[in-house]
């Protein structure tokens, strides 16, 4: 029979054992780490992801006093690499950059060897990147009215280019498509320059590109930005107006890249390697090279960025249901 004093008992047992607990974890987080750190990307090296991850770890590596290992497990749009990183110990050893596609795929995989929302802890929002809605210079359009109409006077003969199924210009190019009531074809490729290329040769009219890809063919002419995705003009284009300034709703939102753990990593590491990489992120050598790319460098708390992907999660899957978006 459970008496008050029993209650008692009980209380106070658990706030000794609570208190032993919030002192266990500090004492480990102080030790942490005690060797190498790895930072696994799931996707080929060279890219922005892989340059934000280089980048941190040479930050890690000179704060942290262990060496980190940067690690390219490409394959299957991302999943590969991010579920070694969701199978991962939850010991703060193993961190992963990754970019939107992580919380994209949930929508678009039949089965998910993971969830992106729960196995994963967020602990930075490293940078994010609009994208253009660009043409090749020899389509005669200079604005989205203009290619709108265009397209409307010439049913069935435009397609936009994506750089695969279910990647965000895919998931732009269909969006376009149903709030203009255009009949683009989706043509996906493998990658960006493919879409690039055939932009360039007129084999495409269109194609929603990032702001790295972009950049050096319309500062060229080689391509005409018509208008910019997210809230802000570019920076390196401040002349092409947004699509929301052009009357087009719902195109205010921007990919990211961000820093993870595993689900599960004790909350003083995490705030740790937070504190570690916001620092990195607002060095001015890092500041730069980000810009270099196009995007804008962030260095966000774990809570802000915790609140991005959750949020992001439910959008895209309306997004995706709403436009029909599949793989195949």
């Amino acid at each position: 029979m459970t008496t008050p004093a029993t209650t008692t008992r009980r209380a106070l047992l658990a706030t000794g054992a609570g208190l032993l607990a919030a002192a266990h974890w500090p004492a480990r987080a102080q030790a942490y780490p005690t060797r190498p750190l790895r930072i696994v990307v799931p996707y080929t090296p060279g890219g922005t992801t892989d340059v934000l991850a280089r980048l941190i770890a040479l930050h890690l590596q000179d704060k942290l006093g262990q060496p980190v290992v940067v690690e390219n497990r490409p394959g299957a749009s991302g999943l590969l690499g991010s579920d070694v990183v969701a199978k991962a110990a939850p010991d703060g050893y193993t961190l992963m950059v990754t970019i939107t596609g992580l919380v994209q795929n949930a929508s678009l995989m039949p089965s998910m060897p993971y969830d992106p929302v729960k196995d994963f802890q967020p602990v930075s929002l490293l940078a994010t990147a609009a994208s253009v809605m660009v043409v090749s210079s020899r389509l005669a359009v200079k604005d989205v009215a203009e290619f709108v109409a265009l397209v409307k006077s010439q049913p069935g003969r435009h397609g936009y280019g994506s750089y695969g199924a279910g990647t965000t210009s895919h998931i732009l190019g269909a969006q376009l498509n149903k709030t203009a009531a255009l009949d683009l074809t989706h043509v996906p490729y493998k990658g960006a320059m493919p879409v690039v290329n055939d932009l360039l040769a007129g084999q495409l009219s269109v194609a929603f590109l990032d702001t790295g890809t972009s950049a050096p063919f319309i500062t060229s002419g080689k391509l005409r930005a018509l208008a910019a995705t997210g809230k802000e003009r570019l920076g390196f284009a401040p002349e092409v107006p947004t699509m929301a300034e052009q009357g087009y709703a719902g195109f205010d939102w921007f990919g990211w890249f961000g820093a993870f753990l595993p689900a599960g990593v004790p909350a003083p590491i995490v705030q740790r390697l937070s504190r570690e990489i916001q620092q990195a992120m607002h060095l001015p050598e890092v500041r730069a090279r980000v810009e270099a790319m196009r995007a804008v460098p962030v260095g966000s708390a774990a809570e802000s960025f915790t609140e991005v992907v959750r949020n992001d999660a439910p959008m895209y899957a309306r997004m995706i249901r709403d436009l029909n978006i599949r793989l195949d």
